[in-house]
């Protein structure tokens, strides 16, 4: 999957997020996810924007967890997934990632 991909796939299930007021930045090595909830409608951008929640990891990591094939909890224990910031915003995200 390609950041692109990925882009456009944050920017549909966005959509059905509420506003948090808070914003959320995944970060891959292909570059950075900036999802702001803080609006009415959220927006989605590459831009390497200041966030409440900084998730970092790979977009593989991350596509095996929305396959099911790894569990969230464990992708974080092991250091695949690395959490900065807001954890209640981070636990909240399964819905936005599906």
């Amino acid at each position: 999957m390609t950041l692109e991909a990925i882009t456009e796939q944050f920017t549909k299930t966005a959509a059905r997020v509420p506003a948090l007021g808070k914003s959320v930045k995944f970060v891959f090595e292909q570059g950075p996810v900036h999802i702001d909830l803080t609006n009415e409608q959220a927006v989605v951008t590459n831009e390497d924007k200041e966030a409440n929640c900084v998730i970092t990891t790979k977009i593989e990591t991350l596509d095996a967890i929305r396959r099911g094939e790894m569990n969230a909890m464990m992708a974080v224990m092991s250091g695949k997934v690395k959490i900065r910031g807001d954890m209640e915003l981070a636990m909240q995200l399964p819905s936005l990632i599906k």
